[in-house]
């Protein structure tokens, strides 16, 4: 497979991640707390930023690492409320 070949995979898989999460969200088949939601959304900002870093499409590269950030920041707290709730138990 070629460099261009994988980015442009790497773009769809991201598009078809983060709109699959926002599709799941929106039908009510996750809620924003959900870890698969956070994943979605994280693995697809990170494809973004492959697909946009490789074209110099500079702008929406550092949305996606924001975006990807700040679903690593909600998994990290979806883990520790979950390690609280079990340690009440």
């Amino acid at each position: 497979m070629t460099e261009r070949l994988m980015v442009d995979v790497a773009g769809w898989l991201a598009a078809l991640l983060i709109l699959g999460g926002y599709a799941l969200l929106t039908a009510g088949k996750v809620n924003a707390r959900s870890p698969a939601y956070q994943w979605m959304n994280v693995l697809g900002a990170i494809g973004f930023v492959i697909n946009s870093g490789y074209f110099k499409a500079w702008p929406s590269a550092v949305l996606n690492v924001i975006w990807a950030g700040i679903g690593i920041v909600a998994l990290i707290r979806i883990a520790a409320s979950r390690k609280r709730n079990e340690a009440a138990f």
